[in-house]
């Protein structure tokens, strides 16, 4: 009984230690402790007008809730209703582990290193997508754990695959890459093409999961708005970035409503029994 019971508090301690480390590399990340923002970090590499799929500054305030949604899941997996619940079993130690690698990659990312950098979230990115297969499969219980678990989960998955792609485009931008016979302005088009056909597999995986889809979308205006803003600027680039995430929100839109139409059957069938005639 002692085994059984020591195993989730090791993995509530586990959940618990690495949301201080994410919180503490997240100040580092903003200069609270004098190193140098991201934004600066590296040469301005990851700047909000060092490449065409850049998203503009004000996108960045998507980690205020994220930060917040996993302050909220860390106390959530805490109760003692959740304790030993199988779905969180699965999900606490990855978890755990993206919010390592997240103050992981502020730290590789002070120090220069992007391709290090690349790895990094390349490495965050599949443990997510771990984290996203397992809500897919273990529907949650109730409200709140469908926005403290489901809903941070989902916000954070989208938000680092529109980051994954920024960072891989001022990866190749800071090594010299200059598109090769392709303009820049068409490599952004088909880099946001590849955003938007991940984002639709992403809302078919989930059944049309909000959160993952908003989050992305979020990133992918405000690539427009740098980009309208002339930070650099390109129009092919923000209309992509626009197409790309209305089409990524009307796949959730689309596939959540698929995905209640029979479960809203099922229900008014519960309550509206076969007469004897219609048998």
């Amino acid at each position: 009984m002692a085994g059984t019971q020591a195993a989730p508090r090791l993995q509530q301690v586990a959940v618990t230690a690495s949301f201080l480390v994410c919180v503490v590399g997240s100040m580092i990340g903003v200069g609270v402790f004098g190193g140098t923002p991201v934004s600066e970090a590296a040469g301005g590499a990851l700047a909000a007008d060092a490449t065409l799929v850049a998203p503009a500054s004000p996108a960045f305030s998507i980690w205020t809730v994220i930060y917040l949604g996993l302050a909220g899941y860390t106390l959530f997996q805490w109760l003692p209703a959740h304790a030993a619940d199988d779905r969180q079993r699965r999900l606490r130690l990855p978890v755990a582990a993206t919010m390592l690698l997240n103050a992981a990659w502020i730290l590789v990312v002070q120090a220069g290193a992007l391709w290090w950098s690349v790895a990094v979230i390349a490495v965050l990115l599949a443990v997510l997508a771990r984290t996203f297969l397992v809500l897919v499969r273990t529907p949650a219980t109730g409200a709140a754990e469908r926005v403290l678990v489901d809903g941070t989960l989902g916000l954070y998955l989208g938000w680092v695959c529109v980051a994954t792609v920024a960072n891989v485009a001022a990866a190749l931008a800071a090594a010299g890459f200059a598109g090769g016979a392709v303009t820049p302005d068409w490599w952004a088009v088909g880099i946001l093409a590849v955003v938007a056909g991940i984002g639709v597999a992403l809302a078919v995986r989930g059944e049309g999961r909000i959160a993952v889809a908003a989050a992305l979308a979020w990133g992918l205006v405000w690539v427009a708005v740098a980009r309208a803003d002339g930070r650099p600027p390109s129009t092919p680039a923000m209309v992509a970035a626009v197409a790309a995430a209305v089409v990524v929100l009307g796949a959730a839109v689309v596939l959540r409503a698929r995905a209640a139409a029979p479960a809203a059957v099922r229900s008014r069938a519960v309550r509206e029994p076969r007469r004897e005639g219609d048998r």
